[in-house]
């Protein structure tokens, strides 16, 4: 055997599922959401560009500007206030500042909005980060899936 080739057991968990021959379809088909457009699974870049834009006005604009927490001194304020800012913009709009400059909602696994506790438990778990950093294959974190909720796009 050649050093290019790899023997046949490895080929299948380096290549991934897929290379196996199993087909496990788009993020959001087994969710009942279409592929592309409107209603879609967001994807990663949109995500994080959200989190990042409500981290920041959550840090700047609210910590430092309206409550005026100096900066060395803030502490665990802007994570309270970015999980006060989420659980109620999502509880009431189903999304918030930074996801809606970029065009991805928060929705319920029927479409609607997820309505308070959802978002209460969803926020809550946000705020611990770990959950949210490990996805299924629809592309849902523990913290969605524990409020029954899926980002999609707009």
């Amino acid at each position: 055997m050649s050093s290019r080739q790899q023997p046949r057991w490895t080929q299948t968990w380096l290549g991934g599922v897929r290379s196996a021959g199993v087909d496990l379809g788009y993020p959001g088909q087994r969710l009942g959401l279409p592929e592309e457009g409107s209603g879609a699974v967001a994807r990663f870049g949109r995500r994080i560009g959200a989190l990042l834009i409500d981290w920041l006005i959550c840090t700047w604009a609210i910590t430092q500007g309206l409550l005026r927490v100096n900066p060395a001194e803030q502490g665990w304020v802007p994570l309270v206030v970015f999980g006060v800012v989420n659980i109620l913009l999502v509880g009431t709009m189903g999304m918030t500042f930074g996801m809606r400059l970029l065009r991805i909602r928060v929705a319920a696994l029927d479409g609607g909005n997820p309505g308070f506790l959802p978002a209460v438990l969803r926020g809550l778990l946000l705020c611990l980060a770990v959950p949210a950093l490990i996805w299924d294959r629809d592309q849902r974190g523990l913290h969605d899936r524990a409020a029954n909720t899926v980002v999609v796009r707009m």
